[in-house]
């Protein structure tokens, strides 16, 4: 049989009983002939742990540093789980991210793979060795270290499973696979059997935790087989794939909320051919990512442009904008916390006007105040004050009728 990649995220490795399970899954596969290449996070909270201790030194720790500290984490997990594997009379052996070939960008915190050397994997695997990699993390063509951003060891997974041609890719997580909203918010979401690779992608984008964006844009260029499974049952998962042979039914597919936003109101820019191109070509040049974007214009020689970041960009950007005055040219910044962006997405939304107007009346019902929208053809999105947030997604939820007779279980927490 062919290759196999596996990724077990933090829950499912949190602790030392729980490896010995991540190791009984893998010895089944490998026993039924499968090679075996599995992506690890490191443990339980552990990363955290790792953020907490640097805060408790620096404010605003070097971001170079904060991937060598980061980086350890995984190390960790990888020679846990290599350790209980050869227990159980399996070899194995555990590879970093740059013993296993991984050249990214040379961004600290949020690089992206360039490129994968998978001979030493190749070679590990055809002398009969479980091969356990690190996720999340890389190395730059000048020899750093970096890592891929929270939620990055999906993305590793997937990259690995194009590189070698994998059978397929299956995502372990604490819960049985996607669902049409956050269980832990919505106790009656429903499990999908089947998603779309540009539903799965608004969804990830939009706030669902359940698969880091960049490991479904990944998936879908390459064609990997994807499917997200709970790493506490046997039960099926979900399979991501080709919209052309999906068919749900739904005119809308899911709800997903993501509470890390922030609104910054760029005052007074001047009106004119290229500012917008001068403004986010400064903030791209710094790695801002800019989400949801509004001009208005309040006379004939300036501006207002407002637009969405993560929350957890907002100093880094406000930082980079201040810096910018006056090369920019405009009076202020005025800025809003405390956000969280709620939308719908759903393939059938492209041929079922009326859409974002119930999801609007609804949210008026609510007495939720809209303060952003952003649109596409599978998906609409409002921002709103955190405080609404549940409220929101599951008045949402039953509106576009989601609501599933049982009750969700989620496994780890």
């Amino acid at each position: 049989m062919g290759i196999v990649v596996q990724k077990f995220g933090g829950t499912s490795v949190g602790t030392i009983e729980r490896i010995g399970r991540v190791a009984d899954r893998i010895i089944s596969y490998k026993e039924a002939g499968h090679q075996m290449v599995v992506v690890v996070s490191a443990m339980g909270k552990s990363t955290d742990v790792l953020v907490d201790m640097a805060k408790a030194i620096s404010a605003h720790p070097d971001e170079r540093e904060m991937d060598m500290l980061l980086s350890t984490g995984e190390q960790v997990t990888i020679a846990l789980l290599s350790m209980m594997l050869a227990e159980k009379g399996h070899r194995a052996v555990s590879l970093t991210g740059w013993q296993a070939g991984i050249t990214t960008e040379s961004v600290h915190g949020k690089a992206r793979i360039k490129h994968i050397d998978n001979e030493r994997m190749k070679t590990e695997l055809a002398q009969g060795n479980i091969v356990i990699v690190a996720g999340f993390q890389g190395i730059s063509e000048e020899g750093e270290i970096t890592t891929l951003g929270r939620g990055g060891s999906d993305t590793t997974a997937v990259a690995l499973a194009a590189s070698l041609k994998a059978d397929k890719c299956e995502i372990f997580t604490d819960v049985s696979g996607v669902y049409t909203a956050d269980p832990r918010v919505v106790p009656a979401a429903q499990k999908l059997d089947v998603i779309s690779y540009d539903e799965m992608l608004e969804l990830a984008n939009l706030g669902a935790g359940v698969l880091h964006p960049r490991s479904v844009e990944c998936a879908k260029k390459y064609g990997v087989c994807l499917v997200v499974r709970s790493s506490f049952t046997d039960e099926e998962g979900t399979y991501v794939q080709e919209g052309k042979t999906v068919e749900t039914g739904r005119v809308v597919s899911g709800v997903a909320h993501d509470e890390d936003v922030a609104k910054i109101t760029v005052v007074g820019m001047p009106a004119q051919v290229g500012t917008l191109s001068r403004l986010f070509n400064t903030l791209a040049s710094h790695h801002v990512n800019v989400d949801i974007i509004i001009q208005s214009s309040y006379d004939a020689k300036a501006s207002n442009i407002s637009f969405t970041v993560a929350g957890s960009d907002l100093a880094h950007t406000l930082q980079t904008l201040e810096a910018s005055r006056a090369e920019l040219g405009f009076d202020k910044v005025e800025y809003e916390e405390a956000l969280t962006k709620v939308s719908i997405v759903g393939a059938g939304m492209v041929n079922n006007p009326g859409v974002a107007a119930e999801m609007f009346r609804e949210l008026a019902e609510q007495e939720i105040s809209i303060k952003m929208v952003s649109t596409s053809d599978i998906k609409v999105s409002c921002v709103i004050a955190s405080e609404y947030a549940d409220r929101a997604v599951r008045a949402l939820h039953s509106i576009f009728r989601l609501d599933a007779q049982e009750v969700a279980v989620v496994h780890g927490i």
